[in-house]
């Protein structure tokens, strides 16, 4: 290894070290890049797992900034970009969901948002997940009937739907509701989901009475009941004694895993919570963790007024500084809790605990199935990443192969890869699996992530010949290849292995070993399964008239209107397509051509 010198700046930044083949080991930021660079240069006194990192590490590259506020930003962006081996690492995970209330409609729609807050309206949130926001908008709906159906669904409508027998809208679509009533409900929601449900509460027992001495009593009766539904809502979602935006989130850690719980208070309100399994998180203590969460997750997501946590992170004043810049509010970060948020703290520690637990006691089960594999087939290590391959098609039709990916024997969705197969005979599941090995480890060799130690085809040998063909011609060593055949009756159980080329041991029915291996086919299959559905449904519902160089959407419709529908376009011939207003003889042919084929 050369011999790696600190930079010559002490600027702050950030600095990237990479490994002989240029990949990004780990990324760090720091104040002063040269004394922070310096240290992981010492001869001794680096902790192991520095050390091992230090060991794949020829270059180190660094980039300034101005302010260390700015290297935090560009180390969190860098990580989530490159997602380094030796970085802690949190799942990558979609924008967290909202209630959108539409505010330019005569009648405005409540509904479950998820992206960018681009369209004119109200947001609440962040809801903890979908299932949290689905959730609220069911309880809405029993308090304030504002409609939640589409507009295409609301537009089309002659009678009023199920939901208003059910009692859970009044029918704005065929005009059963006034204009003044059913914003004064719009209203009435607006108020709760922004915690001030006291004032609504007032506001309709004020309605109530009024009906009442109108004797108007059915009327009085709705108002009573909402106002008790509302109440009981309340005991449930409301915090005493709060009325702001704050996060509670608790880290535990334990026999090299972590979790993190969070819980997500807006406007008093108890919106749920959410866990997370950070990675590479081995030899890092918990200050460490909650500082590689917040400022990850922070930095993507909008923090709230404070941020609760069961230990003090690492360099806190610094988060709460670009944490205030990024939210434009100010943002406190407290670790020293009492009385009621003490209470939500241990309540959130607990969940973490179990949540780990829970996690380490599968993970040891599906070690320990790994481990009987690695037995049964005599492997020389423990396939701790294993692979599986599988092709679908009807009929030779939209042909799909997939690749998933277990490791430590349980799956990682976010490796998971579908290959759309072109250019074979239609059924040829060979040359399918041929071209999907090799595109995918052509790509990996290349560097774009790990080869496995373990290949699974769903096939017998004339599969596993294709793996180990593509394997010899990228010079793949180091990669055993089992092929898993059904077997005679195509029941579990009876399946048939073949260890690179060779028949393996048949295994009983119960051995945990082929469990895990039918249970690695079996999501191959249903992911290759769904993904070919998905892509023969798309081909049915598209036009054969679509594809075509130079016939767009405006002649779509001047050839369908001419000829009266699709089938009419199928029958004519050149001379008769040619004669639509816009459509040349050259055009006319390949559409001919199109339905000929």
């Amino acid at each position: 290894m050369q011999r790696l010198s600190p930079p010559d700046t002490s600027h702050p930044g950030v600095y990237q070290m990479l490994s002989a083949s240029g990949e990004i080991l780990y990324i760090g930021k720091a104040r002063n890049l040269k004394k922070r660079v310096s240290s992981y240069l010492r001869s001794s006194g680096l902790a192991p797992k520095t050390r091992a990192l230090m060991s794949h590490v020829t270059s180190i590259e660094v980039i300034t900034t101005h302010t260390e506020n700015e290297a935090l930003i560009l180390e969190s962006n860098l990580i989530k970009k490159h997602r380094p081996r030796y970085n802690i690492l949190l799942r990558d995970d979609k924008s967290y969901p909202y209630i959108y209330l539409s505010i330019e409609q005569k009648f405005p729609r409540l509904s479950f948002h998820r992206g960018a807050r681009k369209a004119k309206g109200r947001y609440f949130g962040p809801y903890p997940s979908a299932g949290a926001v689905r959730e609220s908008l069911k309880l809405m709906q029993r308090l304030f009937p504002v409609r939640q159906c589409e507009d295409s669904f609301y537009r089309n409508r002659t009678r009023p739907c199920l939901q208003y027998q059910i009692e859970r809208c009044t029918a704005p679509c065929v005009d059963l509701v006034s204009e003044k009533n059913y914003l004064s409900n719009v209203r009435h929601a607006v108020l709760f989901l922004e915690g001030k449900s006291g004032e609504v509460v007032d506001e309709l027992a004020q309605q109530m009475e009024q009906a009442s001495a109108n004797l108007q009593y059915e009327e009085a009766a709705r108002f009573r009941d909402q106002i008790s539904s509302m109440r009981r809502m309340q005991e449930r979602q409301y915090i005493s004694g709060e009325r702001g935006n704050l996060d509670v989130v608790a880290v535990t850690s334990a026999g090299g895993g972590a979790s993190i719980q969070l819980f997500n208070f807006r406007h008093g309100q108890n919106l749920g919570s959410r866990s997370f399994f950070p990675k590479n998180v081995q030899g890092k203590n918990e200050a460490e963790i909650l500082y590689a969460f917040l400022s990850q997750h922070y930095l993507e997501h909008q923090p709230p007024v404070e941020i609760l946590v069961n230990h003090q992170p690492e360099q806190q004043q610094l988060l709460q500084e670009v944490f205030t810049e990024v939210a434009t509010h100010k943002v406190a970060i407290r670790h020293q809790l009492r009385g009621d948020r003490a209470r939500w703290m241990r309540m959130a520690v607990e969940n973490a605990e179990l949540a780990l637990n829970s996690r380490l006691s599968q993970r040891a089960s599906a070690v320990d199935r790994v481990e009987a594999l690695q037995d049964v087939l005599k492997l020389d290590q423990l396939p701790q990443r294993m692979e599986c391959f599988d092709i679908s098609h009807t009929m030779g039709e939209e042909t799909v192969a997939s690749c998933v990916v277990f490791e430590d024997g349980v799956p990682l969705k976010a490796d998971y890869r579908r290959f759309n197969i072109h250019d074979i005979t239609g059924g040829d599941d060979y040359g399918a699996m041929r071209q999907a090995l090799e595109r995918r480890y052509t790509r990996l060799v290349k560097g774009d992530g790990r080869l496995p130690d373990l290949l699974l085809i769903d096939g017998g040998p004339g599969q596993c010949a294709q793996a180990h063909a593509v394997l010899e011609e990228l010079q793949i060593d180091g990669v055993s290849v089992l092929g898993v055949a059904k077997g005679p009756d195509r029941k579990e159980g009876q399946e048939k292995l073949f260890l690179n080329g060779a028949a393996a041991q048949l295994l009983p029915a119960d051995a945990p070993a082929l469990l895990l291996i039918q249970q690695i086919r079996d999501e191959a299959h249903r992911f290759a399964i769904t993904a070919h559905r998905q892509r023969r449904a798309k081909k049915r519902n598209r036009s054969p008239l679509e594809g075509i160089p130079g016939v767009g959407p405006k002649r779509r419709q001047q050839l369908l209107s001419h000829f009266g529908g699709l089938q009419e376009v199928a029958r004519a011939g050149v001379e008769d397509i040619s004669a639509v207003t816009g459509i040349s003889r050259d055009i006319a042919q390949q559409i001919y051509d199109r339905f000929h084929e």
